[in-house]
């Protein structure tokens, strides 16, 4: 799966893991991108697409 969304840009970005002794680590939070085939200009193309922007497609009609 790709790591960024082709819709809005969505990507990794990073943060830290912080255990109950305070330590911190570093880790990073990946977007939930899934393959979706969506019609754009009327050709049918498979897009990498976090969920976020499927639940904003379909809440305005726009999905397939």
């Amino acid at each position: 799966m790709a790591g960024k969304c082709d819709v809005c840009g969505k990507a990794k970005t990073f943060g830290k893991n912080v255990s109950f002794s305070k330590r911190r680590t570093n880790r990073d939070f990946r977007p939930n991108v899934q393959h979706k085939r969506l019609t754009v200009n009327g050709v049918a193309t498979r897009l990498h697409i976090c969920t976020r922007c499927m639940r904003t497609m379909g809440k305005s009609g726009k999905a397939a």
